[in-house]
């Protein structure tokens, strides 16, 4: 982290009635957390923000000086104070996890709303299900973009493009039908499709043509590289139905 005797700096943000910019909200707390008594000058028309970049070379603000220097906008700030920058290029795992913690918590919730212990493989057979219809629910926010992205993998999908819009409902129904044990004769051969078709996808675009690609199984926008977590997707689809056909009780 940078070192000052001056902890003062300068801010130039937006502030106007119809539009209040959210970084420099954050670069305002940024500095404060940090120690600086904050000079907080406020753009309060489009004329004031298009003078000020003009006057100092600038495309966005906020814009923050320190000890006379400019230091730039938010990224540049955090930067400066030693902190990470997002990259919104990067690939992540954060989104699958997120979906996948999520689900579990869920699965446990019921189980204590339903009387049944902790860990059972009941709670196994829930998590799957919440964790489908979780995912169903994340493609669905934008099923085209999450159908162009399915075509650069999916081998039904490729010759079948309607497919990959339809996918998301098929996954979302078969939770819910898996989750709440109805009609098992249609929600056990649907998952079993869609996830043996995914499975064999997967497993061929990476495994074997060895192709770097983004998943769609949380949507078209995300950056989840596909790989291990996409064919444990399907590969859960296919163990639930599996068991919910061949495991006792069922």
């Amino acid at each position: 982290m940078a070192q000052h005797q001056d902890k003062t700096a300068s801010l130039y943000r937006m502030v106007m009635p119809s539009h209040i910019c959210p970084y420099g909200i954050k670069s305002r707390w940024l500095l404060k957390r940090h120690g600086y008594r904050v000079e907080d000058h406020w753009l309060k028309t489009r004329e004031e923000t298009d003078a000020f970049k003009a006057q100092h070379g600038v495309k966005t603000t906020p814009q923050t000086f320190i000890d006379g220097q400019r230091i730039g906008g938010h990224d540049d700030l955090r930067r400066y104070l030693g902190l990470k920058v997002r990259d919104p290029d990067a690939t992540s795992y954060v989104p699958v996890l997120t979906v996948f913690a999520i689900a579990g918590l869920l699965a446990l919730a019921v189980d204590w709303l339903t009387g049944l212990p902790f860990l059972s493989l009941v709670t196994v057979e829930r998590f799957i299900a919440i964790a489908m219809v979780l995912l169903a629910m994340l493609k669905l926010q934008d099923a085209e973009q999450f159908s162009t992205m399915f075509l650069n993998y999916d081998l039904l999908a490729r010759r079948l493009p309607p497919y990959g819009q339809l996918y998301p409902f098929l996954e979302l129904g078969a939770g819910l039908l898996m989750l709440t044990q109805a009609l098992d004769w249609l929600s056990i051969p649907v998952a079993l499709f869609i996830g043996s078709i995914g499975a064999a996808s997967v497993f061929k675009a990476v495994y074997l043509d060895k192709r770097e690609l983004k998943c769609a199984c949380v949507g078209g926008s995300s950056n989840v590289p596909l790989g291990f977590f996409s064919l444990t997707e399907n590969l859960m689809m296919m163990a639930m139905a599996l068991w919910m056909l061949f495991g006792p009780g069922h």
